[in-house]
């Protein structure tokens, strides 16, 4: 045989034993990962894993043959007999390329291996390792196969036994929950943990772990407990639901469960009946002639069932303070609207005989649904929006002799001064088209208006009937008799007839009052002017007079200048009303020069105290906002304690309590902080206004700014 075949042979044997090495410690490997598989996730995942293991333990083997190579060899025959001279390698070397010496070395090795000094050069079986192999492949596909199979629940996934060595597993859930009776709801069961439930359910656990715990017992976010009772391989327990709640399992003897966390009950609140009027239309009808009924229609519905309608109708008759009322309840019939769902959407119907109630003229017909559901033990009550029917009442006439004894509520109108103004101008651009009478009596009429805006004013200087307030000037107190007199004779019977005619229509109660009563409307008013105001006020009076005089006698041109003189009286006063600050600088106190210096800080006081920042209660959710963001320790006790005081007012409580929990549990956690500094964003007080940071201009404004600048220091260069 040549030394090439030899060496072939060598090569070959060593390579089908490193394959074999290969199979036998990688195949058991992957069986056992097949038969986990199996276990864990079904026939068709194993499948899958079956075909990854055959791939990699072929890649395994092929990588085992390919390091057999010249090196490996040579490496090996000089190892395996010292004949070799550790100069192997020279067979596998070109002999041309060999010095003399080396080829002198190669033909002596070539005969040593044709002399059978080397039989093998594979690497012996490592049978210790194989066979702890082999024994940790047959154990775990025992367990894999022997072990009981562990309950899947929908949404969670059950880890093998092994993993679970050091957690209780729940191998079973079941509530079961039984609606309040009144729902009509059907109870039912289900393998979670979580829920949602009808308020008021009876909610029953039915629980079984792997170990068996000494005692097992569900702990509430509140603080309650409910002892679960052992009842052969289950542990029960019972707890009706009025709201949501949080709740753990706690177990005594045994590690905790698997996943601890929090778990949620949500509770469906019982809504209150919904009622919908459909006839009347309006809250307020007007009987209409002839109508001797009131069609009335409404509808209800609720989410579990309506108990009672009652219909209140309530007779309102009289006027005035001697209104008297009688009440009467009736109870209503409904029909069912949707036929699928009895009792729950229900319509009525009532036809209401007003002769049968006594309704008479001037009378009010009120009517109100009330609706009750079926709730246990205090039902839901809905009540409608009150619908009247009116009677009205006959329309009455003016009483003889009572204007004096009724007190109207419409208010006196009185035109202002401007408007009078206006009027007066209109009707001297007017004058030329007019007739003397309709002059005179169009300048009556604006007259009458100067007189009651005349005796309004007069009310703030305290004027208790109808008189000139006195002259303007001292130059004109000689001449007071003459002028009442010409107004006196300008005045014809007629007119003054017409004038108290106009003056007791157009101020109606008010001017009644101002006619023959005390107009004090405003005494303190008088007292309260000063008396620059008070002289201001009583010469714009004396130019109503004037105005007055001349508009009365059908002179409306020589009036006009008084009731400018009058308006500008006017505006002084209104403008003596407001209040004006004198602009003073800031004076400070004289600074003390013998305490410069000496250390002295009697009276001076603290300014970062003195003013103290308001505590809004919400501090335990702003430190921890602070906490979650710079990955500090949160004070999670306080923020707990922070909820539960307000936990009937914000939206969601429960999920930050949850959120809060798994903060606790995991303080590492960067998803779970993330998650309750969401949560806790929405609830955060608004923080206090503040003035807004002025913003740095950019390039472009910069350039335009430096501009601005340089052009100013040009032209203040210019100027000097």
């Amino acid at each position: 045989m040549s030394v090439d075949e030899r060496l072939h042979d060598l090569a070959r044997d060593a390579r089908r034993r490193r394959v074999l090495i290969s199979l036998a410690a990688s195949i058991p490997i992957a069986l056992v990962v097949v038969a986990w598989t199996a276990r864990s996730f079904g026939a068709w995942i194993s499948v899958a894993a079956l075909v990854i293991s055959t791939a990699v333990v072929a890649w395994f083997a092929r990588r085992a043959a390919r390091t057999v190579d010249e090196a490996w060899i040579a490496r090996r025959l000089d190892a395996a007999s010292p004949t070799f001279e550790d100069s192997a390698d020279l067979l596998f070397r070109d002999a041309a390329s060999l010095s003399p010496l080396q080829q002198l070395q190669r033909r002596r090795l070539d005969e040593r291996l044709g002399h059978g000094s080397v039989t093998d050069i594979a690497p012996p079986w490592p049978r210790p390792m194989l066979g702890l192999i082999a024994v940790f492949a047959i154990v775990a596909i025992l367990l894999a196969f022997a072990l009981p199979r562990q309950a899947q629940r929908s949404g969670e996934s059950v880890a093998p036994a092994l993993a679970s060595a050091m957690s209780t597993h729940i191998e079973h859930v079941q509530l079961d929950i039984t609606p309040p009776t009144y729902t009509k709801l059907a109870p039912r069961s289900e393998s979670n943990l979580e829920t949602r439930v009808a308020e008021g359910s009876r909610v029953a656990w039915h629980l079984r772990f792997s170990p068996q715990p000494k005692s097992a017992a569900l702990v509430f976010h509140d603080g309650s407990r409910v002892a679960l009772v052992r009842s052969g391989e289950d542990w029960i327990g019972e707890r009706t639901i009025p709201s949501a709640t949080l709740y753990r399992i706690a177990l005594d003897g045994t590690p905790p469960v698997e996943d601890d966390r929090l778990r949620r009950i949500d509770v469906i609140a019982d809504r209150a009946p919904d009622v919908r009027v459909i006839q009347p239309d309006k809250s307020l009808t007007v009987l209409a002639d002839g109508q001797k009924n009131w069609d009335l229609a409404f509808e209800a519905s609720d989410d579990y069932g309506i108990a009672a309608a009652n219909l209140t109708i309530t007779l309102a008759q009289g006027t005035g303070e001697n209104i008297a009322f009688k009440e009467q309840t009736v109870a209503l019939d409904g029909e069912d609207v949707d036929a699928a769902n009895p009792g729950r959407h229900l319509r009525y119907k009532r036809t209401l005989d007003l002769g049968a109630l006594g309704v008479v003229q001037g009378d009010d017909v009120i009517v109100r649904l009330s609706v009750t559901d079926n709730r246990e033990p205090s039902p839901n009550t809905t009540k409608s929006a009150s619908f009247i029917l009116r009677w009205p009442p006959e329309a009455s006439s003016d009483s003889v002799g009572m204007e004096g004894l009724v007190q109207k509520t419409m208010p006196a109108y009185f035109r202002s001064q401007r408007q009078i103004i206006i009027d007066t101008e209109t009707l001297i651009a007017d004058k030329p088209t007019l007739a003397d009478d309709k002059l005179l009596a169009r300048s009556d009429d604006i007259g009458v208006d100067q007189k009651i805006l005349r005796l309004r004013y007069g009310q703030f200087l305290g004027e208790e009937f109808e008189t000139r307030s006195g002259p303007k000037n001292p130059a004109e107190e000689g001449h007071e008799d003459d002028k009442q007199g010409t107004r006196a004779d300008a005045l014809t019977e007629h007119e003054r007839e017409h004038e108290a005619e106009k003056a007791a229509k157009f101020g109606a109660a008010g001017d009644v009052m101002a006619e023959y009563g005390h107009t004090h409307d405003y005494a303190e008013a008088a007292t309260l002017l000063d008396p620059e105001t008070k002289a201001t006020l009583k010469s714009a009076l004396n130019e109503m007079w004037q105005a007055e005089l001349h508009l009365r006698q059908g002179r409306p041109a020589e009036a006009l200048p008084f009731e400018y003189k009058s308006l500008e009286y006017i505006k002084r006063v209104q403008q003596s009303s407001r209040i004006y600050l004198a602009r003073v600088g800031l004076e400070l106190p004289a600074i003390d020069e013998t305490r410069r210096l000496s250390g002295d800080r009697k009276g001076v006081g603290d300014r970062n105290s003195a003013l103290a920042l308001a505590d809004s209660g919400n501090a335990p959710a702003i430190a921890l906002w602070s906490a979650l963001g710079d990955a500090s320790v949160p004070d999670l006790d306080a923020f707990e304690r922070w909820v539960h005081a307000r936990e009937s007012s914000m939206p969601d409580a429960l999920s930050l309590l949850a959120a809060s929990d798994r903060v606790r549990r995991d303080p590492a956690c960067a998803e779970c902080r993330r998650q309750l500094r969401d949560l806790l964003w929405p609830i955060l007080p608004a923080p206090a206004t503040v003035a807004p940071l002025r913003i740095a201009p950019d390039a472009s404004g910069r350039a335009y700014l430096d501009a601005i600048g340089a052009k100013s220091a040009n032209d203040a260069g210019a100027r000097r």
